[in-house]
């Protein structure tokens, strides 16, 4: 009986060994901390590339420094250097837009350098003032790097639908 006691605590002990081996090192593994990363770039991304999109005329300066504050790097530096005349254009086209994002992907991601590119399928709709509003369907690719102050969108632009000649 002894015998059997000392094996199945050999059996025990590695068991232990073994599962508490297994989760110090999913603990520690690299692909949880890129998921995470990658998870915070596209939640991050999702809600700023809806906020970018969306812009009403009658409330421009409190949109405009909305979309400041979103962004950085090369991106904020050209909505900074362009205020007064972005206001301008928006103050004459009289519209107000409204993206909501349907879809979205992080298509790159660098967990150690802080970057992650988004892709994002966006329902835009356009409505002029008294006018009708219009839907439109646009892709954007949004660049985002990590600062000290959060996720910036660092670069925002639409992605081409190409055709294929595939049915």
């Amino acid at each position: 009986m002894t015998r059997i006691a000392a094996f199945l605590a050999a059996v025990a002990t590695a068991a232990a060994a073994w599962f508490g081996y297994s989760w110090w090192d999913a603990a520690h593994d690299d692909g949880v901390a890129r998921a995470t990363v990658r998870d915070e770039a596209l939640q991050v991304g999702r809600q700023s590339v809806a906020a970018l999109t969306t812009l009403d005329y009658r409330q421009a300066e409190q949109g405009y420094q909305n979309w400041l504050n979103l962004s950085g790097g090369a991106l904020h530096e050209e909505l900074a250097r362009d205020r007064e005349g972005g206001l301008g254009r928006i103050g004459q086209a009289k519209t107000v837009t409204t993206g909501r994002v349907v879809d979205a992907a992080v298509t790159e991601v660098d967990s150690g350098g802080g970057a992650a590119e988004v892709i994002a399928s966006v329902e835009l709709e356009v409505r002029p003032e008294g006018g009708e509003a219009v839907t439109k369907h646009n892709r954007f690719r949004a660049g985002l790097t990590r600062t000290p102050d959060g996720w910036r969108v660092t670069s925002l632009g639409q992605v081409p639908v190409t055709d294929t000649g595939k049915p």
